[in-house]
């Protein structure tokens, strides 16, 4: 017990909120905030994502002009998904689907599948000595249809400015399902501007298509806020198991590492947007590419799991300080 403090709220803790008011209403925040200097929100409505993520008051995640949206409004046909596109620090995609609408063995698959937009089953939080944990239950399941569930913890530290995004999806059916999921994690305003260091220490980098081509030797540099700015997205290839990806804000003295297993997660995109108000980085890993299930099939890259089987991802994320950087 400290002797110092009345209540340990001054120091760290989770408190449980509702918003009110707009296309959020209602929606359940989980807000975590450290002695380490972590202040995150999680939306066990959406998918247990994280919303928002600060570190020691510094906002270092992007909110899409959409802001909140609850589930309910939620539009499945071709890119509605972009309406409640909340982004925030992490939006998670799948998990029947990643990237652009298509249509795959006769089934019509609308923009980054529907698990973004689904509520939690059943979420609870704990705390242990040296972390807070976030647990949420997402069902993917239909009649005659496919049956999977996300299983999700999130653990921050309560000694370091970091955090770990634990998912297991289970095939709940009786029936081969194909499994897709990307981490959609959205890099913002001022972690991000044009003076920021992106890092990221693959083998090969391969433009999506012929627009990215056009600045394959700026892959790396941002840029300001620009009128008319057409996305950019690059394919990053690591040469082993050691995926990661960071971002450097020099003004700041701050930045954010993401590690990842890259055999696991074998498909990292950067997502260069530098519009006006549209302006973010994603740095997005996953067990896919973002160009949508039918093509990862031709290509022989799409994951399956049998009935029972289950897959487990992992993602970190780590907050560097001026002393830390190497």
């Amino acid at each position: 017990m400290n002797p110092y403090i009345g209540h340990n709220s001054q120091i760290e803790g989770v408190e449980e909120h509702r918003l009110v008011g707009g296309r959020g209403d209602g929606l359940k925040l989980l807000e975590i905030h450290t002695a380490a200097g972590l202040d995150l929100a999680v939306v066990p409505d959406r998918c247990c994502d994280i919303s928002r993520l600060r570190f020691k008051g510094v906002n270092v995640s992007y909110m899409s002009p959409c802001g909140y949206v609850a589930p309910a409004y939620y539009d499945n046909r071709e890119s509605g998904w972009l309406r409640s596109f909340t982004a925030g620090f992490l939006t998670t995609c799948g998990l029947n689907n990643v990237g652009s609408p298509n249509t795959d063995e006769g089934e019509t698959l609308p923009l980054h599948g529907s698990i973004a937009n689904t509520p939690a089953e059943h979420s609870w939080w704990t705390e242990g000595e040296d972390c807070f944990e976030i647990h949420g239950e997402m069902n993917d399941e239909t009649i005659f249809d496919r049956k999977l569930r996300l299983s999700r913890c999130i653990r921050v530290s309560k000694t370091a400015p970091e955090l770990e995004i634990e998912d297991t999806v289970a095939n709940t059916g009786d029936r081969v399902e194909p499994v897709e999921i990307l981490y959609h994690m959205n890099m913002g305003y001022p972690l991000l501007d044009e003076e920021s260091v992106v890092t990221i220490p693959s083998e090969r980098v391969t433009p999506r298509d012929g627009h990215a081509a056009e600045d394959m030797e700026n892959w790396m540099r941002m840029e300001k806020p620009t009128p008319g700015y057409q996305e950019r997205c690059y394919y990053h290839t690591f040469p082993d198991s050691r995926g990661l990806a960071a971002i450097w804000q020099p003004k700041l003295g701050i930045g954010l590492e993401i590690a990842f297993d890259a055999k696991k997660l074998d498909g990292f995109v950067e997502w260069k947007m530098m519009g006006v108000r549209d302006y973010v980085l994603g740095l997005e890993c996953g067990n896919c590419t973002p160009d949508g299930r039918g093509a990862m099939r031709k290509s022989g890259r799409l994951k399956f799991l049998t009935p029972g089987e289950t897959a487990t991802y992992s993602v970190k994320i780590r907050m560097i300080e001026r002393e830390d950087r190497k």
